[in-house]
Parts: C-alpha cells; sequence; structure tokens
C-alpha cells in the first residue's frame, strides 16, 4: 500500500513517562487537562506567491505544529492553547487548506513552510510536530535542514515514499468513488469514518464535536482542492524512507490504536530504522489522537520535550 491519499488530486493526504529510543509503551489516559488560551498574533504571510494563515503565541523555543492532510490548523486547538505557556508555539494552515488559498503555479510544501519561518524569523533550532501528510513534511524538512532542528514528533504519520504490503481499507475505494461522482459531503463524511472514528469504533464511540471539526476540516479541503489551482511538486528529491538513519535529533512517534494498518506499520518502520526513536501508542484513538484525547497526548509531548530539555519540564 502507498502512502494514504484517498481521492485524486488531493495534497496527500498508559504511561506518561519517556519511552527510551526502540521501545513502545501502550498509552491509556481518562484525567482530563485545564487549558488556558494563550495572547499571540496571527495574519496572512506572503508566502511563494500564496497568502499563508498563521498563528503564533508564546515564547521560547519554536514549536511548530504542522496539520494533517484531512485538517487544517485547528487539528491543534487544544496544542496551541497548552504548549504556548512553554514554548513559541506556530500553527499554520498549509496552502489550500483552511485560510490558506490555492493559487496558480508550481509549489511545494516543504517550500512554503521554510519560506514561513524565514518570515516569522524564528529562532532554530526549531521543534516540528506534525500529523500525517503534516508529520512527512516535517521529517522533510529535518533531513533537509539537519542543523535547524532540535527534536521531531510524528503523529499518525511516516516517512515521504514509504510504500507497505499492507491492507488496504474498502472505505478508501468508496471514498474515490464518490469523488468521481462529484460528492464531496460523502466524501468527508466516508472520510472521516476513516480517519476519525477508525478501524473499530462506530460514530457514536467517539467524541460528536471533535468529529464534527474533522468533516468541517476536511470538506473545506476537499471544496479548496475541486478548484484546481496549484501544481504541487516533490518536497524532496529523495524520499524519506530510505534516508530514517541520518534522523540523529530525538524523534516521538505516536500511533493511535484505532488507525488504518498502514499507519501502524510505518510507525514500526520508523522505530525500526531510526536509533534515537521512540513509539507511543494511544488506545481508542485513530488518525489524530490529540483530537481523541487532547489532554493525554499533550502529557506525552510534553514529558518527552522535557527529558531533552530537563528546565522545560511539564508543569
Amino acid at each position: 500500500m502507498q502512502p494514504p491519499n484517498l481521492v485524486p488530486g488531493k495534497a496527500e493526504r498508559m504511561l506518561p513517562f519517556h519511552c527510551p529510543p526502540g521501545q513502545s509503551i501502550v498509552v491509556d489516559f481518562r484525567q482530563k487537562m485545564e487549558i488556558m488560551k494563550p495572547h499571540g498574533n496571527s495574519g496572512l504571510a506572503p508566502i511563494n506567491g500564496a497568502q499563508i494563515y498563521y498563528e503564533a503565541a508564546g515564547s521560547g523555543v519554536p514549536l511548530i505544529m504542522i496539520h494533517a492532510g484531512v485538517a487544517d490548523s485547528r487539528q491543534w486547538n487544544d496544542e496551541f492553547a497548552a504548549f504556548a505557556e512553554r514554548y513559541q508555539v506556530v500553527r499554520y494552515d498549509l496552502r489550500g487548506f483552511g485560510r490558506s488559498e490555492p493559487v496558480e503555479g508550481e509549489f511545494s510544501h516543504l517550500g512554503d513552510l521554510a519560506a514561513l519561518l524565514t518570515h516569522l524569523q524564528l529562532k532554530a533550532p526549531y521543534i516540528l510536530m506534525g500529523c500525517s501528510m503534516g508529520g512527512g513534511l516535517a521529517m522533510d524538512y529535518a533531513l533537509a535542514n539537519p542543523g535547524k532542528v532540535a527534536a521531531l514528533v510524528m503523529v499518525d504519520s511516516g516517512p515521504s515514499g514509504l510504500a507497505l504490503d499492507v491492507p488496504e481499507p474498502p472505505a478508501f475505494a468508496a471514498a474515490e468513488s464518490a469523488y468521481k461522482a462529484g460528492d464531496l459531503d460523502l466524501v468527508a463524511e466516508i472520510e472521516t469514518q476513516i480517519w476519525f472514528d477508525g478501524m473499530g469504533r462506530a460514530p457514536d464511540q467517539v467524541d460528536p464535536k471533535m468529529r464534527q471539526l474533522l468533516y468541517e476540516m476536511n470538506r473545506n479541503a476537499l471544496a479548496q482542492d475541486a478548484k484546481g489551482l496549484g501544481k504541487r511538486q516533490p518536497d524532496a528529491e529523495h524520499s524519506a524512507a530510505g534516508r530514517l538513519g541520518e534522523l540523529t535529533m530525538p524523534v516521538l512517534i505516536i500511533v493511535g490504536d484505532q488507525d488504518i494498518p498502514y499507519m501502524l506499520a510505518a510507525a514500526d518502520y520508523m522505530l525500526d530504522r531510526i536509533p534515537s526513536a521512540s513509539k507511543m501508542i494511544m488506545s481508542d484513538a485513530a488518525h489524530l489522537p490529540n483530537m481523541d484525547h487532547p489532554a493525554q497526548f499533550q502529557r506525552l509531548v510534553l514529558d518527552f520535550l522535557a527529558e531533552m530539555a530537563p528546565g522545560q519540564s511539564a508543569r
């Protein structure tokens, strides 16, 4: 199975402590964390001919959050607030997602990311956290700029160019058929079932507000894609799948146990080939585990980062 990309033309779319490299831990939390809203700034940045929407808040080491291909920057609503208490947090809408409108011309998400970091005058090294497509983008950036990345957090993601021999969920074909029929509402619903409900849960077993948010973010991305504007170029000349041994910074791999087989296998693939990687499995979570269990997800990330810099310990 190739990296998930459901519809033609769409841009690809238990324990709160440090896990030693090469090991994995199943995580199942139920406590809740109080979140405070940060003060910050937002705007549209002129990036490579497009207007890229971003939000920034907090101070300290820059933490860049890159959303999944079925979402936009709102995926990180809870994390943006929580992490801004300790880091200089930036989230943004990739070109063709959220408030970042697609435009005519060739582009790459990697080029847009690099230009945005320069525009915001952020001081490296950065912490990059990406989900799904966003994780692959973060890894491509780290391989292209190893001295600028302090750590990677790969959320239900995989390296670019990774093909795995795993079964493909039947719903993929249903989503493609709906797309060809022009029924974007149905495509968004099927993809919500795949990516948010997951492989072993029904819609009534997940958070309804978060589920609706995912549907809305993806429906907007589908509408943007339908405009047919812009031609995406590869983010890197060589895919990351064969270069994992070059990653020397700490890498945290988080995966939901209800995600599709490809993503579960991709997590193991990275763990086996990145010497500095550790893996956490979140139970009762699918492709966007931070939206399933925000407090638990935040604790995992903060504890991982605290191990890198003891002075940044979670409170």
